[in-house]
């Protein structure tokens, strides 16, 4: 599949199958993390591979909305960073992120990111405090999101050509 196809495959999956993902399909993926460009060559970011379901599920409760999904996840990968040593972590983290859902659409699984940074619980416990308490990451690093993967359990129409929103480009001048 050419590039011009994989970007209009790829959509955003939450339903998974409990289908096993093989190490080198993961090994392609993070390749394609850490291959990704960054600012000032910094490659400053950090990956956490999460398989465990007992570790998935707490991950999946680190905020409120829109996070419930992981627990179903056969892998997640969380995207960290640390504010205080690279000023575009958000930036290069993001990169790696959907460099690392393109690789997985290649090989046939689903994606989908879920944001963290700037979430978290009603009680006001961030989304950071409860992943570095799951996970063990220290107080430093920042997580950005957290892409849910594994092989498709439903089907997605791909992205429509039609409905690109041309009229949102500008030429010269806005």
């Amino acid at each position: 599949m050419d590039f011009k196809d994989l970007v209009q495959q790829r959509r955003s999956h939450r339903k998974f199958t409990e289908q096993e993902i093989s190490g080198e399909d993961v090994k392609t993926i993070l390749r394609a993390g850490l291959m990704a460009p960054t600012s000032k060559s910094q490659r400053a970011w950090q990956f956490v591979l999460v398989e465990d379901k007992t570790d998935l599920e707490k991950l999946s409760d680190a905020k409120d909305l829109g996070g419930q999904f992981i627990k179903d996840a056969r892998l997640a990968i969380v995207v960290l960073g640390d504010p205080m040593q690279n000023d575009c972590w958000v930036e290069d983290g993001s990169i790696a992120a959907i460099s690392m859902q393109y690789q997985a659409e290649e090989l046939g699984l689903g994606s989908c990111w879920v944001q963290m940074r700037g979430r978290g619980l009603s009680d006001g416990t961030s989304a950071d405090t409860v992943i570095q308490g799951v996970l063990g990451i220290p107080e430093n690093l920042s997580c950005l999101c957290v892409l849910a993967l594994g092989y498709k359990a439903d089907e997605r129409k791909p992205q429509n050509e039609d409905k690109l929103k041309w009229e949102n480009v500008h030429v010269d001048k806005y």
